[in-house]
């Protein structure tokens, strides 16, 4: 089966959760669980956009060796050197850049022609790659983006040295068959595509995040950015567990797996959630307090009897346990077959 790289942005877009608020101790031993489940890149935060973030990016780039750790940068050079001041102790140092490719971005956000846009993603990454053995660019708002002029910049950066090739769904907009034929196309019309590898990155604003990111891997993509409890900005990002487990449990379908130690997966949950005063809520798959709780007294039976009637993820996959709490419609045990 395909490896598909896990990159963790709870750290950098998960923080950037309306009211979610993480000092450096947080950060590191949120880091340090990370690095016990077994994700691929941990993406520590934006150095350039305060000192603060940019001390706890060095700090967990120092400590952490079982990951390879990224900062966040504008295609700008003062944001590139200090990331890379912040990052050029760690073990993988790995950059990763960004610029906008959508119409209603370009123009309105950026007032940059598309030219200009593609110039200076090129002498970002260029730029990026004399100093980073790694380097991913982004093309932001790719899921509103014209297909044809994403081909162009994307075979542009690539030559210029990006390992990495990121297509964000930033704003939530695309559906799974959209994300799909995106993948599809950019894997047929980019002649040096083979050079990078295609990472999708999706928010959760029409509730699709975990499907589209799912779909992008079906597609081509060999590297899925989420985080963990699905916190981020607006609706937050698509959650990391939901994606692992899908994954694991669908392997007959994806034909993908993950290296990441599953059952670490209620334990990270906790902790964010506790870390960020965001509670998971009761009926979030995977890591809700509720998601291997039965009360129906038709499952509870099934469940006695074997418990792959009503439970397709056992609880110890994932470090968590099931019950059967008692209540209004456990009456009912069993239905008699004629």
């Amino acid at each position: 089966m395909r490896k598909i790289n896990v990159f963790d942005t709870t750290l950098r877009d998960g923080e950037q959760t309306p009211g979610v608020n993480l000092n450096g101790k947080e950060k590191i031993e949120i880091a340090r669980q990370l690095e016990r489940l077994g994700v691929d890149i941990i993406e520590a935060g934006f150095p350039a956009s305060s000192p603060g973030d940019f001390q706890s990016v060095k700090e967990i780039a120092e400590m952490i060796k079982g990951a390879s750790i990224t900062g966040l940068a504008r295609s700008k050079t003062s944001d590139i050197d200090t990331a890379w001041e912040a990052l050029k102790n760690s073990a993988e140092p790995r950059l990763h850049v960004f610029l906008a490719t959508s119409p209603i971005h370009m123009q309105y956000k950026l007032k940059m022609t598309p030219d200009e846009v593609i110039e200076q993603a090129v002498q970002s990454v260029k730029y990026a790659a004399a100093k980073f053995p790694h380097v991913q660019f982004s093309a932001e708002d790719a899921s509103r983006s014209d297909w044809a002029f994403l081909a162009r910049i994307i075979e542009a950066t690539i030559s210029a040295g990006a390992s990495v090739i990121n297509l964000p769904d930033t704003v939530g907009y695309t559906t799974p068959e959209e994300i799909s034929e995106l993948f599809e196309y950019v894997i047929r019309h980019v002649p040096n595509i083979e050079k990078a590898v295609l990472s999708t990155h999706n928010h959760d604003d029409l509730g699709m995040g975990v499907a589209n990111s799912l779909a992008a891997i079906q597609a081509g993509a060999g590297q899925v950015e989420c985080t963990i409890n699905g916190i981020g900005e607006r609706a937050g990002n698509a959650s990391l567990e939901e994606i692992a487990v899908a994954l694991q449990i669908r392997s007959d379908y994806y034909g993908a797996k993950t290296a990441l130690q599953l059952r670490e997966l209620k334990r990270t949950s906790s902790l964010v959630s506790r870390l960020t005063s965001m509670n998971v809520p009761g009926n979030k798959a995977v890591v809700g307090a509720n998601a291997f709780a039965h009360e129906a007294g038709i499952h509870q039976d099934g469940m006695l009897k074997h418990k792959s009637t009503y439970e397709i993820i056992t609880p110890e996959l994932v470090g968590a346990t099931s019950s059967a709490p008692l209540g209004k419609h456990s009456a009912v045990m069993h239905l008699k077959q004629n």
